[in-house]
């Protein structure tokens, strides 16, 4: 372990770090866990089904099932050490308007993307509190703090995430842990390459950027948060969003 270069600076290790990131079998959370298998780290994740990146420790388990999550943890554990590095990224979408979402539409998309994201958070925070460190990534949405037409649950589920990581730091920001968020706008994944063409046109003209970000983008500010350069970062709000959101 290098020593430190500033009085009050973090450790910078140089070992291979646990990392759990959920959701890494698509999208945003591949970009991620791929980001931190190129440095070395030793990377697993929470998903439900299809491939993995390469060098990926992969636990097929259910984020909204309390004894799952707690069993995935143990699985990742027994291979690669406590859990130091937690991006919460697992999330769906149930997409509709208002007056015609039902209850199951609400509850089945908060129970994973806020309660299951809560589940994650309290099972890895077991170990961090030991250890005295860790890193806690949840991956929110422009959506949440900027609103979406049809996605009341969508938002509701990714602005609760600001207050899930701003009450942990006040928590657990004494004992080396810290909580941010990352707020992604419009990402070039399959899921937007789905989108009728000229609803894609519209988007990128509300984007300051005009263009969609690449998942590596959101992958490259998440790893920064997870440094050690990031070690006095606690409790934000980072937008990936190409200026989409301007902090709301």
């Amino acid at each position: 372990m290098a020593e430190n270069t500033a009085a009050g600076t973090e450790p910078r290790r140089v070992e291979p770090r646990s990392v759990l990131v959920t959701g890494a079998n698509r999208g945003i959370g591949r970009a991620i866990a791929e980001r931190f298998v190129a440095a070395g780290d030793r990377v697993a994740t929470i998903y439900r089904s299809g491939d993995l990146p390469a060098g990926v420790l992969g636990v097929v388990g259910d984020i909204t099932d309390t004894a799952a999550v707690d069993a995935a943890f143990t699985e990742v554990e027994a291979a690669h050490g406590p859990v130091e590095v937690l991006v919460a990224n697992a999330g769906i979408t149930r997409d509709q308007l208002l007056m015609r979402m039902t209850d199951e539409d609400f509850e089945t998309v908060v129970d994973v993307n806020l309660t299951g994201t809560f589940r994650c958070v309290r099972r890895a925070s077991k170990q961090m509190i030991r250890m005295r460190r860790g890193r806690i990534v949840l991956i929110s949405s422009v959506v949440g703090l900027y609103g979406g037409q049809g996605q009341v649950n969508y938002a509701a589920s990714k602005s609760a995430l600001v207050g899930m990581a701003r009450s942990i730091t006040r928590e657990l920001g004494g004992r080396g842990i810290t909580a941010n968020v990352v707020a992604p706008g419009f990402i070039d994944t399959a899921m937007t390459a789905a989108l009728p063409e000229e609803r894609q046109q519209a988007y990128r003209a509300a984007i300051p950027a005009g263009r969609f970000a690449q998942p590596d983008e959101v992958a490259g500010v998440v790893h920064f948060l997870a440094s050690a350069d990031a070690a006095y970062v606690n409790g934000a709000v980072i937008p990936v969003d190409g200026g989409l959101g301007m902090g709301h």
